[in-house]
């Protein structure tokens, strides 16, 4: 049988988008991963490569963590009854800790840069 190639973590592990400026920029010190609260036309557009992260920031409202600046394409052949905001706030999917452990670093004169 014949193995396979690739990555080992199986399907859906792979990084669908990353902001190679910031990275090239910024010396990281930590990474997180957090999911995005997303319409099915965003999950569609972002496998197929359609976004854009150049311009994103965070912003804390409520205990919460929003995606702000962050902008995906609707394709062609999304669907006409729903209408594709490209550029809308989403809500970033985090625990309270991570999300107290991001914000608390300005204090340590450390800016955190969103990947």
């Amino acid at each position: 049988m014949a193995t396979k190639k690739g990555n080992s973590k199986g399907p859906g592990s792979s990084v669908i988008a990353q902001n190679k400026k910031a990275r090239f920029e910024y010396h990281i010190d930590e990474t997180f991963e957090a999911g995005l609260s997303l319409a099915g036309w965003e999950v569609k557009s972002l496998r197929a490569g359609k976004a854009q992260l150049t311009d994103t920031y965070i912003l804390v409202r409520n205990g919460e963590a929003f995606l702000l600046g962050s902008h995906i394409m609707p394709l062609n052949t999304a669907s006409t009854h729903e209408i594709a905001d490209p550029t809308r706030t989403r809500k970033l999917l985090l625990h309270r800790k991570e999300i107290a452990k991001i914000f608390r670093s300005p204090r340590t004169k450390a800016t955190p840069v969103y990947l």
